[in-house]
């Protein structure tokens, strides 16, 4: 018997209700209407972002649901109305939804989520859809940084002690779809069918009497593929007693503090020197995408990253917005409308988008059509695709599955774009946003 997934409905902000109260008093809340969610920029020096959320969004907007327990709360709390409380209580989206697919790469006023159907349907979703796109594309953007540094190297994710229970499992997913090649969360696991990963902290240590027993009693239970933490006293004692231990079947040993460039190179001297010429050396303690660039010159064969990434490296949200930008008038017509305050001016009119490529498969632009197409070249794709038909998630957007897929289409995103996105330090974005 499979459970109820639970409401999301209430994972939104008051001022949506009350907008949504106003609108259907005066009969505007049926207008149809287009709202996109989109960056007005990238995080200072970025050159590139990483879509991610897209199969949880979709999944979320499936369960925005009100049911006796929402409207309940709704109406003890004065939220809304009686009329508006029994129009959430009916609610179901049953709208289109566009965008850009998972692990796709972006820029600035990229139209990542374009969300057509009457203003009532869609002005609700607007704090859930950027809540998940903020956090789980600003994860994935700082992911992408660090597997490009740590080249063919793989990356563990491991920051769930350092963020919100339920923000963990998602940063472990939108780290999976950035090229990350496993996870140490287990709901993470479940959820998205990811390789989870794991072996023994220093408590585990410090709970014997010895390191040597630490270590017989992790390799008697674990296989001497496991990997033993070597940081706890003295690293060359606790490398010599592993390999006494395991002999050259140990599969590898752990650095969690200390000059780790100066100590991998010692280590895997001293590895060699004993004999164990195949055991790796995985390397932790508070990475970032520079320190694992540094690492490249040192022979740490994996890397374990945990706060850097579950914070989005220096950019813990993505800045996205979610904006009316076309409306139907008294004539039943869309019309563009858009906010034109001095310093936050939006585009008015439906975007659709292309990426343009020159002859070498080299993307040279993002280019934006205001209410058509732009024409896609040559070499060009369009980015926008259908997640949602009719209030029906396109097959293929989520579950398991969709994960490895948006893996597969970050690497090929990335393959096309200009090697500047190779460098790691501040800079403009890789390609120019422009209107046609």
């Amino acid at each position: 018997m499979t459970s109820t997934p639970p409401s999301t409905a209430l994972l939104t902000d008051h001022y949506e209700l009350t907008m949504l109260q106003a609108a259907l008093a005066d009969g505007t809340g049926h207008r149809r209407s287009v709202f996109e969610l989109f960056p007005r920029r990238l995080p200072e020096g970025r050159r590139y972002g990483v879509v991610a959320g897209v199969g949880r969004a979709l999944d979320a907007v499936e369960q925005f649901r009100f049911g006796d327990e929402e409207v309940g709360f709704l109406r003890r709390e004065g939220v809304v109305d009686d009329a508006t409380a029994d129009w959430l209580a009916g609610y179901r989206f049953s709208g289109d939804i566009w965008g850009y697919p998972e692990g796709e790469t972006y820029f600035g006023y990229s139209p990542l989520v374009v969300v057509e159907a009457s203003f009532a349907e869609a002005v609700v979703l607007e704090t859930l859809l950027l809540s998940i796109y903020n956090h789980d594309a600003a994860i994935a953007s700082a992911a992408s940084r660090m597997t490009w540094a740590a080249g063919d190297r793989p990356c563990i994710e491991m920051g769930s002690r350092r963020t919100h229970e339920e923000a963990a499992a998602a940063a472990a997913r939108a780290a999976v779809i950035a090229g990350f090649s496993g996870t140490s969360n287990l709901a993470a696991g479940r959820r998205y069918g990811l390789r989870t990963i794991g072996t023994a902290a220093h408590s585990f240590t410090l709970l014997h009497d010895s390191e040597r027993e630490a270590f017989a009693a992790q390799l008697a239970s674990l296989g001497p593929g496991t990997t033993l933490l070597v940081d706890t006293y003295d690293v060359e004692a606790a490398v010599r007693t592993a390999v006494d231990l395991a002999g050259d079947k140990l599969g590898a040993i752990r650095l969690d503090s200390g000059d780790l460039v100066a100590q991998a190179r010692w280590v895997r001297e001293l590895l060699d020197s004993l004999g164990n010429v195949h055991t790796r050396i995985v390397v932790t303690s508070d990475l970032d995408e520079v320190a694992v660039a540094a690492l490249r010159s040192a022979p740490a064969d994996s890397y374990g990253i945990g706060t850097s990434l579950v914070t989005g490296s220096g950019a813990p949200t993505a800045g996205m917005v979610y904006k009316l930008v076309s409306r139907a008038g008294d004539s039943g017509e869309l019309a563009a409308v858009a906010k034109t305050s001095k310093d936050k001016i939006n585009m008015g009119g439906r975007k659709f988008a292309v990426r343009r490529l020159d002859h070498r498969g080299t993307a040279t632009h993002e280019v934006l059509g205001v209410d058509h197409p732009p024409a896609a070249g040559r070499n060009g794709r369009p980015l926008l695709q259908q997640f949602m038909k009719d209030g029906e998630i396109v097959p293929g957007w989520t579950g398991p599955d969709a994960v490895g897929r948006a893996r597969d289409r970050h690497t090929a995103s990335m393959a096309e774009l200009p090697r500047v996105v190779d460098r790691l330090q501040p800079g403009e974005p890789a390609i120019p946003t422009i209107y046609e």
